[in-house]
């Protein structure tokens, strides 16, 4: 089998569309390439933006329990300072009352009343 023209051409042909098809195709390689350093590039932003929202919200949190930890010692003196004055209270309670007997039967004695 010997070459001919038509052949030759038709080789030429299938040679040319697969050069078209190469080009286009790193065309589109190249384009696919590009949105994909964009993307990456605003991933990386966005990653980032989180990190540095991570650090702010750690430190507000952070802040918010050393408050909380404040007001809850805080509490526990006011509630012990209480405790210890109830207990005054209720240690005075019985000499209250007998005083107050001691004051009454006094006024009685005196006043005959």
């Amino acid at each position: 089998m010997e070459p001919t023209d038509l052949t030759i051409e038709i080789l030429k042909g299938i040679r040319d569309e697969i050069r078209e098809t190469r080009s286009d195709l790193s065309s589109r390689i190249g384009e696919t390439n590009s949105r994909l350093d964009e993307t990456n590039s605003r991933l990386d932003e966005t990653n980032s933006r989180l990190d540095e929202m991570r650090g702010e919200l750690s430190q507000r949190i952070v802040a918010s329990e050393i408050r909380t930890a404040t007001a809850i010692t805080d509490l526990a003196g006011t509630i012990r300072e209480m405790t210890g004055v109830l207990r005054t209270q209720a240690d005075l309670r019985p000499r209250v009352e007998k005083c107050e007997r001691d004051i009454d039967e006094l006024r009685r004695r005196a006043g005959g009343t």
